[in-house]
């Protein structure tokens, strides 16, 4: 299933632009758009909104028809457990999260150990885990402690744009976890030049025109034949201007969708 995540509205939820776009704004953008899954991922507000605001919230998303899934940076016992609570909050039945969180950089056998503390009440709920690949984990390791634990309620959440920062080729890591996705993140991503031909810069372009060989995705890890659902997300600089970068984000998002309604 086609799915917009909060890093579709990146800049429109964002305090640079005069009117913020609130959760309940963004499921509505997405409805709008015939999209009817959405991914809040790594949306600060969630974890300060009080009992009342988010049950307010998932009574919006049930009444608009969408499927809820959530996202968080970190695997220590106490936040998965409270992702899990706000999974029930939202009859959300995917977390996707990272092994480092904004306070905790686990090694391995520490990462395995609290996974295991908190494994079993996800499998226990019906939820599953999704662990992000990006650059501060070497893939082969991510894969590794995956597969270690055989369970159906843990996965990985396939983003091939985080790693080149780790020198990993997208294509590489495409095909090293893809028995293991449980999660697309979706967005392209391109070199440019800087002024003066110093260095490059790393960063977002509209889906299809940049160097994501998403069909290369589509053909190795077979989401759509598998049930995996396709978040879309950018790399959308600031376009120098409000105005300017919330239109350009909004197109952004409506050729993403265009670009996976047209591939098979």
């Amino acid at each position: 299933m086609i799915g917009l995540g909060t890093y579709a509205f990146f800049w429109q939820h964002s305090d640079r632009v005069p009117e913020p776009l609130s959760l309940i704004g963004a499921f509505e953008a997405t409805r709008a758009l015939g999209v009817d899954l959405f991914q809040i991922c790594d949306y600060a507000p969630l974890e300060i909104m009080s009992g009342v605001e988010l049950e307010d919230a998932a009574e919006a998303a049930r009444d608009l028809g969408l499927t809820i899934q959530l996202g968080t940076k970190g695997i220590e016992p106490e936040r998965l457990a409270r992702f899990l609570a706000l999974a029930s909050v939202f009859s959300a039945s995917l977390v996707r999260s990272m092994l480092y969180g904004a306070n905790s950089r686990p090694t391995l056998p520490e990462a395995e150990a609290w996974l295991r503390m908190s494994l079993p009440e996800y499998e226990a709920s019906g939820v599953t885990l999704a662990l992000e690949t990006y650059e501060q984990v070497a893939t082969d390791d991510l894969v590794a402690l995956v597969e270690s634990f055989g369970s159906a309620q843990l996965g990985i959440c396939l983003d091939p744009g985080n790693v080149v920062a780790r020198l990993e080729r997208p294509r590489d890591v495409v095909e090293a976890s893809a028995h293991l996705a449980a999660n697309v993140h979706v967005k392209d991503f391109a070199f440019t030049r800087q002024p003066g031909w110093v260095g490059f810069t790393y960063s977002g372009a509209p889906m299809g025109t940049g160097l994501h060989d998403y069909p290369h995705l589509l053909e190795t890890v077979r989401p759509r034949e598998r049930g995996i659902d396709e978040i879309v997300e950018h790399w959308l600089p600031w376009q120098g201007d409000p105005e300017t970068t919330i239109r350009v984000e909004r197109e952004w998002t409506r050729t993403t969708i265009d670009y996976l309604r047209s591939t098979s």
